[in-house]
């Protein structure tokens, strides 16, 4: 048990208590569809299906033991393998059951020149989700026993030599884009060969799941990609009861709207699930647009129906980090972190939209609308994924091993592969490292994980496993973390994150927040509650509160505090803990409520500065780092808002 060192901050009125204990490039231009970047791998190493870590069963949901107050797990759901079209034209080497295996520490084929994928600390869950359209077909045009190896179209896209099998999708996308002979073949739209796919990509999920230790849950991607804009949701199962037999892809609808009816119908038969929208930095605007598929504006009905089906938002993942941008939040001097500011062209082409693409916006808007009577169609909680392709989710900075198998090799990444554009080598130095979802549960079981899910009590981070708790409420005493028991106490007075406060009868609410850094891993250097609100007079408002730090610094009289320092030696891609703190407390009290608007409210945890994935590749290649990237980044999570609504 740690000892709690108390101070109570006598310079901020607002801070309560202070709890800190310091411790061939024409080609690639031509790929339009979805926008992924394509690559040249090399090396294609055999699948390794192994299963000795497949899940034997033994234990039971009912069997695990559960902490009413709940541990933190760590996991990814957004992950894809050569059962993917990009995936496999990128040369992935490995399957669903390889990429199960490598988030239990084994080590899996890495391809792409490089050497095995293997993660240093083990993840408490997991999910493949490939893309629906075309699930698994390129894979299956291996098969000789399959009908799909007998098309011309396999003898190209199954052929090793990258340049062949490239030209090869192109031509394919290219068809099903302007209605070809490809399109119009049946084996690519035979619901026998589609629900194959996806019944073992269930079954796998099943085979790996260990109640207690490892969770697995079936998922597949939906992928609507209007106009190279980004619509893409993960989709979720709880379990394996009553899944539908096919996974509903864009092809057949493009519309969220549609997806969501298809959820609707899946959970009438019986199964359970959520959808979860990912990148809305790539979608220029149209992830959280004001007006509907049709054109038509939000209305109450379109309110619950989105918030019925998908009630957590991706808000970091390896194409970046969608938390807000510099244009819509220039009061904020971390709104630059890990920005991926590109649509899903492989055109590298730019966004013009600001508004409608970025987490913190969405959350200002949905607030007005409930505001206006309209609902709240954006009440999301928040998660960090990977969107890895092969298999593994490069999660760790300095074990960072690309997106795509081609950039399994520090070369590729840094350098970049001879023939591509330079525009789409900047793309690949400005993918982030991955997010990671970190979830409170009462148990690492399906059950509670996707219930956790459910009622938004979830955190993001940037890819460091650092724990987050963030309770709401009003009657919280002053001393009450200072207290062994003070979890218990903030959930019998208070809500967790993802929760909704009651509406005020004159009290400011009271916010109890906790950090504690990862095992192993960097220091904290701040705690920062990120507000947004209506006015009186309509007009969205937004603030940053620094509630707690490390060190002895003073915030000054616009609240602000100097930076904690940087200790991160480029020369060897090191830093130290010299600085920072492992764990800060807080009790926080909103001084600027005003009990007659609508509110949000979110922490925003601060890491010290620690060298960023391409600051080690450059040391490993011997090289200066790469102008333009930055040399340390500030790591982070992100908890769910809790929300205030006037009665």
């Amino acid at each position: 048990m740690a000892c709690f060192l108390v101070i109570i901050i006598l310079n901020s009125t607002n801070v309560i208590a202070d709890i800190n204990v310091n411790s061939m490039s024409s080609i690639i231009r031509n790929l339009l569809l979805f926008g992924f970047i394509f690559g040249i791998s090399c090396t294609s190493q055999p699948e390794q299906q192994g299963d000795s870590t497949a899940a034997s069963d033994e234990n039971s949901e009912a069997e695990i033991t559960a902490n009413p107050l709940k541990e933190a797990y760590f996991g990814n759901v957004h992950i894809h393998t050569s059962y993917s079209f990009d995936g496999y034209t990128n040369k992935c080497p490995t399957t669903p059951a390889d990429a199960y295996r490598w988030a239990q520490g084994e080590a899996i084929p890495g391809g792409g020149g490089g050497g095995d994928l293997q993660i240093k600390v083990p993840l408490d869950f997991y999910a493949v989700s490939d893309h629906a359209e075309w699930m698994g077909m390129f894979k299956q045009m291996e098969d000789p026993n399959s009908p799909l190896s007998q098309l011309e179209f396999a003898d190209r896209v199954t052929d090793e030599d990258p340049a062949v099998s490239f030209q090869a999708f192109a031509d394919f996308l290219y068809d099903f884009s302007t209605g070809g002979e490809l399109s119009k073949e049946p084996l690519f739209s035979d619901p026998e060969i589609m629900s194959s796919v996806w019944s073992e990509i269930v079954e796998t999920a099943d085979q790996y799941y260990k109640p207690g230790e490892f969770t697995t849950f079936p998922a597949f991607e939906w992928s609507s990609n209007p106009n190279t804009r980004n619509l893409h949701r993960v989709v979720l199962f709880a379990n394996s009861e009553n899944v539908p037999e096919l996974a509903f892809s864009s092809n057949d609808s493009e519309k969220p709207e549609d997806l969501w009816k298809w959820m609707e119908e899946s959970r009438a038969n019986g199964a359970t699930l959520l959808a979860i929208p990912h990148n809305g930095n790539a979608s220029d605007g149209l992830m959280f647009a004001l007006v509907d598929s049709d054109g038509n504006p939000l209305t109450q009905e379109y309110a619950q129906q989105r918030m019925n089906n998908e009630p957590l938002y991706e808000i970091s993942q390896i194409k970046g980090t969608s938390e807000t941008h510099p244009d819509l939040s220039p009061n904020d001097e971390y709104a630059g972190f890990e920005l991926w500011d590109y649509t899903l062209a492989a055109t590298a082409d730019r966004p013009t939209n600001r508004e409608g693409s970025y987490a913190r916006e969405a959350l200002l808007d949905g607030i007005q609308l409930e505001s206006e009577g309209k609902g709240n169609p954006f009440k999301y909680g928040f998660i960090g994924d990977s969107d890895g392709h092969n298999s593994a989710a490069s999660i760790e900075e300095d074990n960072y091993t690309g997106k795509f198998a081609l950039e399994n090799n520090p070369e590729h990444r840094l350098i970049g592969v001879e023939g591509f554009a330079e525009k789409n080598k900047q793309q690949v130095r400005e993918f982030s490292s991955g997010g990671v979802a970190g979830v409170w549960a009462e148990s690492n079981t399906r059950e509670a994980i996707f219930a956790a899910m459910e009622r938004r009590e979830t955190f993001a981070t940037s890819g460091p496993r650092l724990k987050v708790r963030f309770f709401g409420g009003y009657d919280f005493a002053r001393d009450f973390m200072a207290e062994s028991d003070w979890v218990k106490i903030a959930y019998e007075e208070g809500v967790p994150m993802g929760g909704q406060l009651e509406p005020s009868q004159g009290d400011a609410p009271v916010f109890a927040i906790h950090a504690i850094k990862e095992a192993n891993g960097a220091n904290l250097d701040r705690i920062q509650v990120v507000k947004g609100w209506v006015d009186a007079a309509g007009e969205k408002q937004e603030k940053i509160y620094n509630v707690v730090f490390s060190g002895d610094r003073e915030l000054d009289a616009n609240g602000e505090i100097e930076e904690v320092g940087n200790t991160v030696d480029a020369s060897t891609a090191t830093y130290t803990n010299d600085i920072g703190s492992s764990e800060l407390m807080v009790l926080w009290k909103d001084p600027d409520f005003d009990p007659e608007v609508n509110a949000f409210y979110y922490v925003r945890v601060l890491q010290i500065p620690t060298p960023r994935w391409s600051t080690y590749d450059a040391v490993t290649l011997g090289i200066e780092p790469v102008e333009g990237l930055p040399v340390s980044i500030q790591e982070r999570a992100w908890s769910s808002p809790i929300w205030y609504t006037p009665e």
